[in-house]
């Protein structure tokens, strides 16, 4: 499963190149604007993943780097993020009363 998670986390990061190549120096029409949308729709769909499994960062140790994670490789990251352990955000032992009977 890592090795799955791990291609699609670089075959992102390669389409993430080609739109910045696109940004950059334009390919031709009508393939920049065909790349244009697909990568403003990429950006549209990680940010509903962003928004919808905010919860799952909010026990991370690094929510920040975490949600630039997601923002660049979308369910391939929140996947990882399901198989990671969670951290606890705070180590202070709870008290909890007894009532006595």
């Amino acid at each position: 499963m890592n090795i799955l998670l791990g291609l699609g986390k670089v075959l992102t990061a390669l389409f993430w190149g080609v739109v910045l190549a696109n940004l950059l120096d334009p390919f031709a029409q009508p393939f920049a604007l065909l790349l244009n949308l697909a990568g403003a729709l990429l950006v549209l769909i990680h940010g509903l993943e962003l928004w919808l499994f905010n919860e799952r960062v909010l026990g991370r140790t690094r929510p920040g780097f975490e949600r630039v994670q997601i923002l660049l490789f979308g369910i391939f990251h929140l996947q990882a993020l399901s198989l990671a352990p969670v951290h606890a955000l705070s180590t202070v032992p709870v008290q909890v009363e007894v009532e006595h009977a």
